[in-house]
């Protein structure tokens, strides 16, 4: 067929398998759509319920990260931190992938670990690369992600057509570790700018603005950003964002935590001066010490401010 001239054409693995391993709120979307563009996907996640939803969309479920790694030509992984990366690959994937395989981790995790299971990676006859994201689930869900790429430049176009799949803009940012670099980067200004964003419209609303009104004027004006016109933290100022259903899903308060102590090791290690970030990091360590809090979308931040 056409389809099979065309993967041969660009010099693609032919008929490749994707392994994929990891179906939380961001990876079950991604995984979904690399069914819903054709590929053959194995996936595993702890959650069987994970791995059943994705069986019901044409996924093939698997029992362990080795038994996905073995079937595998190009391996995704996306789990929560650098003890879950390094347990699916030292616990399974390293002993059981096969020579040549493309393994991408979209996990945000520590740099160095990342570099460290690279080098593994290239040890079992692989190619490891750090492709972190950022856009969140709805970015997720519509196959819109950003993924920043670390990693060898000699695979970097194949592995740009997997990532084409399941996002809409794919940066190769440099050697291994340097994707990671950039999403850490991110996430601090990030969670800095989501603090921002809560204080100013708390105080707002509290001197009689309505909080549409602000947040639309905000919106057109220089404080602008992500956290007021795409993920307003007010309940019921945008549809379909976390606020609006009591902070259910979204990009959990204790992973930005999590984001936020790896951006502030990244300082601490080249003697970086980071003001906003570590008082974010600080607020968000108080946040999160309310366990009902950490569990809720980062822009709960709000609801803790509001009812100060």
């Amino acid at each position: 067929s056409s389809g099979i001239n065309a993967e041969y054409g660009n010099g693609l693995r032919c008929m490749s398998t994707v392994g994929f391993i990891g179906l939380g709120n961001m990876g079950r979307h991604m995984a979904a759509n690399l069914v819903s563009n054709g590929k053959d996907v194995v996936v595993f996640d702890v959650s069987s319920d994970a791995v059943n939803q994705l069986e019901g969309k044409g996924a093939k479920g698997a029992a362990s990260p080795g038994e996905v790694a073995a079937q595998s030509n190009v391996l995704v992984t996306m789990v929560p931190s650098s003890p879950q990366v390094q347990e699916v690959y030292e616990g399974g994937v390293l002993a059981n992938m096969k020579p040549g395989t493309l393994c991408i981790d979209s996990s945000t995790i520590d740099p160095s670990v990342s570099k460290s299971i690279a080098s593994q990676v290239e040890k079992a006859g692989g190619l490891f690369y750090d492709a972190p994201v950022s856009g969140g689930v709805v970015a997720a869900e519509n196959g819109a992600l950003t993924f920043m790429v670390g990693g060898s430049q000699e695979k970097f176009t194949e592995v740009k057509s997997y990532l084409d799949l399941m996002g809409a803009n794919v940066i190769y940012c440099g050697d291994n570790g340097n994707g990671l670099v950039v999403k850490l980067c991110n996430n601090m200004m990030l969670g800095a700018s989501m603090v921002a964003a809560a204080e100013t419209l708390n105080l707002g609303i509290r001197m009689g603005m309505d909080s549409q009104l602000l947040s639309d004027i905000l919106s057109k004006s220089t404080a602008r950003c992500w956290s007021i016109d795409t993920y307003n933290p007010v309940p019921g100022v945008l549809p379909g964002v976390p606020s609006s259903r009591d902070y259910e899903g979204g990009f959990g308060a204790a992973l930005m935590l999590k984001d936020l102590g790896l951006a502030q090791g990244m300082a601490d290690a080249s003697n970086t001066t980071t003001l906003m970030g570590s008082l974010a990091k600080k607020i968000y360590e108080e946040l999160c010490e309310n366990k009902e809090l950490a569990s809720k979308d980062f822009g709960v931040i709000f609801k803790d401010l509001s009812s100060k």
